[in-house]
């Protein structure tokens, strides 16, 4: 606990985020990260020893799970699960750690929207705790295009899906502000895609300031 750090910060096109890092004391990172009104708690453990059945010689294998907020993982969960893998299978230097694992478990706590997103955002977090080497940082976005043709961040405050007519999460890294992974759904013309992308990646700018406030503000206190 002693490593535990909270940043909470407002910033331009995004609705409020907190994080909390190194809370799960027995995880070698991890972090609660809270946007508006969804919540993700991520933990990352590893690299560690990987069972015989699922080590890979040349590289580490990256393991997901995301966990609803009560009950057993459904589809939407296990979509959940494969989105983050490749996020993190593309980001990670996984050649550096051979025939090891690494593992990433995300709990829901809330989701009021965005909880894709999120999830990929602490996932990152918890990883710059664990200090596991990456290739580069990603961030997540999502914007929504309502009935009206509105395009907005999520999640936004008394927004329902009644109310969404299509949904896009983008992922970003920081090195060049490249995507590296879209997930949609609904009807969208050419123009609204590329004016969501705009968006997500106007707001991802903000989420790679808010990991770097984040630890600053951990690593600030360990001296």
């Amino acid at each position: 606990m002693e490593n535990q750090s909270t940043v909470e910060t407002s910033v331009p096109c995004l609705a409020a985020m907190r994080c909390v890092l190194g809370d799960i004391s027995q995880a070698d990172g991890s972090a609660s990260l809270t946007h508006s009104g969804t919540s993700v708690l991520a933990a990352v453990y590893g690299p560690c020893e990987v069972r015989m059945s699922k080590e890979i010689l040349d590289k580490a294998t990256v393991e997901v799970f995301a966990k609803p907020k009560a009950g057993l993982p459904n589809c939407a969960d296990k979509f959940r699960e494969q989105h983050i893998r490749e996020v993190f299978q593309s980001s990670l230097l996984v050649s550096q750690h051979p025939r090891s694992s690494i593992t990433i478990v995300t709990q829901e706590l809330e989701d009021e929207g965005a909880l894709l997103a999120t999830s990929i955002n602490a996932s990152c977090l918890a990883l710059l705790d664990a200090s596991v080497n990456m290739k580069f940082l990603v961030a997540a976005a999502t914007a929504v295009i309502d009935r009206d043709g509105n395009i907005t961040l999520a999640p936004q405050e008394k927004q329902t899906s009644e109310d969404i007519l299509a949904t896009l999460t983008v992922v970003f890294c920081d090195k060049n502000y490249s995507i590296i992974g879209v997930t949609s759904s609904g009807k969208f013309s050419t123009e609204q895609y590329d004016k969501c992308v705009a968006l997500c990646r106007e707001a991802s700018l903000n989420v790679f300031q808010f990991y770097r406030e984040s630890m600053e503000k951990k690593l600030s206190k360990l001296m």
